[in-house]
């Protein structure tokens, strides 16, 4: 049994993480400048709209091929703590403290994947 958990979870994990990040930033190509007027109520530059929309959409292609994972680990996972930390820091509102846990869990599975890679069915060995 186990190792059937090691051989499909990693490949699990990374296409549910991918399927969150390519909704995120396919998502949010329907609607740049809207996006662009959010990054701004973080503090960011609107200039960072095309990036980060391209950032989302890469780490999902990347996790679902299993390319690059370690380092795709690292960089999603810093990527959850600073939109956590921006966008999602008052904790006066609930749903605002949901948001902000879950993008940590999200930067802790991606933790994980850093730590232990792809797994089995992936294009990293």
């Amino acid at each position: 049994m186990m190792n059937k958990v090691n051989d499909f979870g990693p490949v699990a994990a990374r296409l549910l993480m991918a399927a969150l990040f390519l909704l995120a930033g396919l998502g949010k190509l329907a609607d740049v400048q809207g996006f662009a007027g959010y990054l701004t109520s973080g503090g960011l530059p609107a200039f960072l709209a095309w990036p980060s929309i391209l950032f989302e959409i890469a780490v999902g292609v990347l996790l679902v091929i299993g390319y690059q994972t370690r380092i795709v680990g690292l960089a999603g996972a810093a990527f959850c703590v600073v939109a956590a930390a921006l966008y999602h820091n008052n904790f006066a509102d609930q749903t605002q403290m949901v948001m902000f846990l879950k993008n940590l869990a999200i930067a802790g599975g991606f933790l994980l994947l850093s730590a232990n890679g792809a797994g089995k069915f992936a294009l990293d060995k």
